[in-house]
């Protein structure tokens, strides 16, 4: 059964529909291209079609992209020559495209040749924009949800057919850069407004006013082919054209610090590709998407931020039980925290209850709602109706008894083990025996916090991270006696928020904070040993990781620092590793230096709490050493920090799945996106000289850094992790 079909009405107009088997969404796969290609020469050479609309089957969009399961294994399958085998695919995807544009015409004179519209019902995502971009006429559905855009960057490649050299083309390279170098994306007005499609209709008159413009006789050829044609803004060769890509390239390393291959490959085939004529600009573009292709950091981001977080998020690991959709769900505390829970909740459809000790505190949780919503009216992306209908979703209130009809309780009070003791009991004095009870919290052992409870089976551990309505993990903890029930609700309600979830088992600090302490401690323990807090800071930046520990210790307050140090040293006793950090952030502590809360770190801040740089008396008490570490050792030192507490995780059970590991890690504190995350990051140095540099990094700075007993045993065998522990590899 193919996934394009076409009909040819009364009137000499070919509809070419796009209907994915099997798909609630039409996705990209080589058999398309191949049924896509077949009927585009069966419409060009049939007399009686004068022009010829591309639309969907999908009711409300038109394709999400192209189906990255089968780019991840394009390499794979690319034969002895994959470099080779890449190109060659890529430039029968180009081909296609570029039979769609040029329609028939004379290559000669640009004459005759046949019409093509699209039509997008909704949704236009990567290779589902670059068809309508190589067609001579784009419509739009004026569907406010609807998203068009090429987010390819996000998962570590570019739009690598053809989209990145049309639109480059077609709106010039500063025009282009928000949507091929961000990932912008648009609704159907927003993307007519920057130039990207050409008409927005109403959806009923959709395919009425594709046919009408290809019935017209329009002049097809496209800009780019015509004599004459010049770059908006300017080639590279150009006095304006040259300072706008002095100034992307300046933009692009800045934010990407040399890390992503895929900017730097995107950039360099819109520079290179706006220097030569269309078709060669290209074979230009397909080299650099084979070039990151072949990065193994572009199958690392592709395998953890798509295959394996779409995964997750569809609940691969998910026990077997009933559908445990929430109907309403009670939040305890209306913090911060609670009131980020509450939001996103409401914002799902679902019923709060808000409980607070004192009404006012209450009701300030559920205007954190309120003012999110007023932002979204500000931006004109909610309605005053869509405000009224989330807040009331929301009771506000002191009374537990009105939690009675709740069949999830997300508690979310302060870390303190009695506390939430304390309002565990006053919960399942007045739930249902059926209510599965979930404690948010980033320390504290669930299985201690479970003996609390009346059914440690409905007892489960929830860790947002903050603030919740933007960090896109959820940690979900399994106690010692935890069911499977509770497993299935949490993943159920995770889902439902459209966060994704990751499942650990019971251990201190969990999975994130386990890798994201040490990362921090040794920041702090290189300020002790005299390295310059600007090569710590810039070292991990210039690694991919999006705060220094330094600058992370402030954000999430030193004050909490020295409470988890405390907790832990009280924990360990003797065993404790980390008194010379601790020395730094208790005398910081000391100075009142709390982090941005306080205005006053690890940084300066201004009035507004803005940064100024780092904190001059920092040297005066840790003063800088004459002799630097070289930059490789501070990264080293700061990713094997984390790393290496990963893979104790799954030594120890605490992880069941390396794929939540790596979702995790880049979702949870931004553990070096191009690196796939910690396991892959492994994969890509090798085993073997990950040891080596353990080994290494043990002799000159401790114990901390000693190879696991599991990673060791990977070296001796040459495994890689992905071929050994990957479940999804082992389910195909």
């Amino acid at each position: 059964m193919t996934d394009f079909t076409i009909k040819t009405d009364a009137d000499g107009v070919a509809i070419i529909t796009w209907d994915t088997v099997g798909k609630s969404m039409n996705v990209m796969n080589q058999q398309g291209f191949t049924d896509l290609d077949a009927l585009i020469d069966q419409a060009l050479a049939d007399d009686a079609v004068k022009g010829i609309i591309i639309t969907s089957g999908k009711e409300g969009s038109f394709a999400g992209g192209m189906d990255l399961n089968i780019i991840a294994k394009m390499k794979d399958s690319a034969g002895d020559d994959p470099a080779r085998g890449l190109f060659d695919g890529v430039m029968a995807m180009h081909g296609v495209l570029r039979k769609i544009e040029r329609a028939g015409m004379d290559p000669k004179t640009n004459k005759g040749g046949k019409p093509i519209a699209a039509a997008l019902p909704g949704t236009a995502l990567g290779i589902g924009l670059e068809i309508p971009l190589a067609c001579h006429r784009i419509f739009a559905a004026d569907n406010p949800k609807a998203k068009i855009g090429l987010p390819e960057i996000m998962v570590g490649i570019f739009p690598g057919a053809g989209g990145t050299t049309r639109l480059a083309r077609k709106l010039g390279a500063m025009g282009a850069s928000p949507l091929l170098l961000e990932g912008k994306l648009n609704d159907p007005q927003g993307a007519k407004r920057a130039g990207v499609i050409d008409e927005v209709v109403p959806a009923d008159e959709l395919i009425a006013a594709a046919k009408a413009w290809v019935l017209s006789s329009p002049t097809i050829v496209k800009p780019w082919d015509e004599k004459g044609y010049k770059m908006p803004g300017g080639a590279p060769y150009h006095p304006a054209g040259f300072m706008t890509f002095v100034g992307a390239s300046a933009m692009v390393n800045g934010k990407t610090m040399g890390v992503f291959p895929a900017a730097k490959a995107l950039l360099s085939a819109v520079y290179e590709g706006a220097l030569v004529p269309f078709d060669t600009a290209l074979k230009i573009e397909a080299r650099w998407f084979t070039n990151v292709l072949m990065n193994p950091s572009s199958s690392a981001m592709i395998r953890s931020l798509f295959i394996n977080k779409e995964a997750l998020e569809k609940g691969a690991n998910r026990p077997e039980a009933p559908d445990q959709k929430v109907k309403q769900v009670g939040v305890i505390g209306a913090g911060m925290m609670g009131a980020g829970i509450a939001l996103v909740s409401a914002l799902a459809g679902i019923k709060v209850v808000l409980i607070d000790a004192k009404q006012e505190a209450a009701d300030k949780g559920k205007s954190y709602t309120a003012d999110y919503m007023d932002k979204g009216i500000a931006r004109k992306k909610v309605t005053e109706d869509k405000k009224t209908a989330v807040l009331g979703l929301i009771n506000a209130t002191t009374d537990y008894a009105a939690l009675k009809d709740c069949d999830l309780i997300v508690e979310a009070v302060f870390e303190d083990t009695s506390v939430k003791a304390d309002v565990t009991k006053k919960v399942q004095a007045v739930t249902g025996p059926d209510c599965i009870f979930a404690t948010n919290t980033s320390t504290l052992p669930i299985t201690e916090l479970a003996k609390a409870s009346n059914d440690p089976e409905k007892f489960i551990g929830i860790h947002f991270f903050s603030p919740v309505d933007k960090m896109l993990l959820v940690e979900i903890i399994k106690g010692e006696k935890t069911g499977d029930v509770a497993v299935a609700k949490a993943l159920d309600f995770v889902r439902q928020i459209r966060k994704t979830p990751i499942v650990v088992n019971d251990a201190r600090f969990f999975y994130a904070n386990r890798c994201i302490i040490p990362y921090i401690n040794e920041g702090i323990r290189m300020v002790k040993e005299g390295v310059s807090p600007a090569l710590i800071e810039n070292a991990a930046k210039l690694v991919g990781m999006p705060l220094g520990p330094l600058q992370l210790v402030d954000e999430t307050s030193i004050d909490l620092g020295v409470k988890i140090a405390k907790a832990t040293r009280a924990a360990m006793g003797d065993a404790y590793p980390d008194g010379e950090v601790d020395e730094v952030l208790f005398w910081m502590a000391d100075q009142d230096r709390l982090g941005r809360k306080s205005n006053s770190g690890f940084y300066a801040y201004d009035d507004k709490g803005k940064r100024q740089g780092l904190w001059e008396g920092l040297a005066a008490q840790y003063p800088v050493a004459a002799e630097q570490p070289d930059l490789v050792t501070v990264q080293h030192r700061l990713l094997f920090a984390q790393v290496l507490e990963a893979v104790r995780a799954l030594e120890e059970g605490v992880l069941e799945d390396i794929r939540e590991g790596d979702v995790g890690a880049i979702l949870g504190w931004g553990f070096a996106p191009w690196s796939g995350g910690p396991f892959s990051w492994l994969d890509i140095i090798g085993a073997p000289y990950a040891a080596e540099r353990c080994d290494q990094l043990t002799e000159e700075f401790g114990d901390r850094f000693k190879t696991p007993d599991l990673l060791r045993d990977m070296a001796d065998k040459g495994h890689e992790f992905y071929k050994r522990f990957d479940k999804s590899a082992k389910a195909a």
